[in-house]
């Protein structure tokens, strides 16, 4: 919009070196979209242990009453954030040749998500679906399992546990971060130190524990990730009559 035409004219005739008076620009409007902004950049920053009302309006510059005219309370943004991150999936359509590959790409998303947010799958644990965005990536889970054969009650708890699986093994890998970088930093043990001390047990207290201390520490990347949603999703179709008779 053009400059108001009488505030160009007053503005001519100030004295010299003066300028005129900015006008205080307006603050942009608040909106659920950039609380959840606010919310995720405290997470990743800070912690998720960090997220709180005050942390939010302190990111936004408003107060905690202005926040409350659109959220209802520290679980509604839970259920927010998480529901962002779930519109962020790539969310392919069912395949049964390939449904465990697309089971596998879908949860290794949320698992790369929740590491880019420290401590969030503590918000995913403890929020009930109700989010559309959430539910949109539980339909399309369930849709895989059950293009892949997997008997419909199977393919509920399986979703559950899947995802319980990853919310877990997100959440320790944190917590360990938290502690390597902070003051507990002492008693994270490198692979080495941890081999050391496990082969040095006492010998007849803990023989297969000295013996495979190699097997126990091993693994790198998500190599154990890995591992264990395969080992799970091997058990949805062998038996699938072990969820109906239970």
């Amino acid at each position: 919009m053009a400059e108001d035409p009488r505030a160009r004219r007053a503005a001519r005739h100030l004295r010299p070196g003066t300028s005129p008076a900015r006008p205080v620009p307006r603050r942009e409007p608040l909106t659920v979209d950039r609380i959840v902004d606010a919310a995720l950049h405290v997470v990743a920053t800070q912690g998720y242990d960090a997220l709180t009302i005050r942390a939010i309006t302190g990111e936004l510059g408003t107060s905690p009453s202005s926040l409350y005219a659109h959220v209802v309370n520290k679980a509604d943004i839970d259920d927010l954030i998480i529901g962002r991150l779930s519109s962020e999936l790539v969310l392919p359509e069912p395949d049964p040749d390939r449904w465990r590959e697309q089971i596998l790409r879908v949860y290794a998303q949320i698992r790369d998500q929740y590491l880019r947010y420290p401590g969030v799958s503590r918000a995913a644990l403890a929020a009930v679906p109700t989010n559309l965005e959430t539910l949109r990536a539980g339909e399309a889970i369930l849709a895989i399992l059950l293009a892949g054969g997997v008997e419909p009650r199977t393919a509920a708890w399986a979703m559950d546990s899947l995802s319980l699986y990853v919310a877990a093994y997100t959440l320790e890998i944190s917590l360990a971060r938290t502690r390597k970088d902070g003051r507990d930093q002492e008693w994270v043990l490198s692979r080495d130190d941890l081999l050391h001390r496990l082969g040095t047990l006492p010998a007849d207290r803990f023989p297969h524990t000295r013996d495979h201390a190699a097997e126990l520490t091993s693994g790198s990347g998500h190599e154990r990730f890995d591992f264990t949603l395969n080992l799970m999703l091997d058990g949805l179709t062998e038996n699938p009559r072990r969820t109906r008779d239970a």
